[in-house]
């Protein structure tokens, strides 16, 4: 994921590797659906946008083969530096600042990316522009907007705590110059990036061991910032990680939308 000077949940921490691992146990099957819809197969040129962890990287090098280019960009390629074989090049790179790093790529992809970057107006720009004619752009992004609860079914104090606290992420998130709606305006945006055959569709997870997984990395990545934003206590905090780590919570994460389409 790529991360600005006031990015809230930075790759570097400790707790950055067991996000990603929620993140591909929770939306790879989604991507790489998409993915195996629009054809990507051997020979391809894509560039992985905020690439953050391995999953996706390591999935298209296996559908491009040595025919192919997997450009993975992120602020911090820390934790996608591992892949950084052929046919995968890993380069540090802004998308919200930085000219695209190359032209005539056959896909562009981004998750969980935009959503965070200050200039994603410029970043959107960039991708379309690094698209061959013809070539297909997929970008996924959460709406926390669209479904703001941890638990949507708020049926007793550990519910009302999980929400209380997922509010207090939302306003970090916000203030950090995340856009809490972006998802939903996907397709409307890549249509008027003048994208054809423009489609879109969403995933919202609503229980699973990942969501509590994700959940507890979260917190502990940003109990400090929650603390001293005055969203919750230390107290407050450990009695809700304990309360995940019980699995007798159904814990829900932010729909994710992908929107897809061909540039002229």
């Amino acid at each position: 994921m790529t991360r600005t000077d006031g990015y809230l949940l930075d790759n570097r921490q400790a707790e950055a590797a067991e996000r990603f691992d929620a993140f591909a146990t929770l939306f790879d099957p989604t991507t790489f659906r998409h993915l195996e819809t629009l054809g990507v197969g051997p020979g391809w040129r894509c560039w992985e946008v905020g690439a953050g962890g391995t999953s996706v990287v390591s999935w298209l090098a296996k559908k491009v083969g040595p025919t192919g280019r997997v450009l993975a960009t992120d602020i911090d390629t820390s934790r996608v530096a591992a892949a950084g074989r052929p046919p995968v090049e890993v380069r540090v790179h802004d998308v919200g600042a930085e000219e695209p790093p190359g032209d005539g790529f056959d896909l562009v992809h981004a998750r969980l990316v935009l959503v965070h970057v200050p200039d994603r107006e410029r970043a959107l720009r960039s991708m379309v522009a690094a698209l061959r004619p013809g070539g297909r752009l997929l970008v996924e992004d959460a709406d926390p907007a669209l479904q703001p609860l941890l638990c949507p079914d708020e049926n007793g104090p550990e519910q009302q705590l999980a929400n209380r606290l997922r509010h207090g992420f939302r306003q970090l998130l916000s203030r950090r110059g995340a856009d809490l709606s972006y998802g939903r305006r996907l397709p409307r945006l890549l249509r008027e990036a003048g994208l054809r055959r423009v489609e879109a569709d969403a995933y919202f997870p609503v229980t699973s061991p990942a969501c509590a997984a994700l959940e507890s990395a979260t917190v502990r990545q940003i109990r400090d910032e929650l603390v001293s934003g005055g969203a919750a206590t230390h107290e407050d905090i450990d009695r809700h990680l304990a309360n995940v780590a019980s699995g007798s919570m159904d814990l829900a994460t932010a729909p994710m939308i992908s929107a897809w389409g061909r540039k002229a």
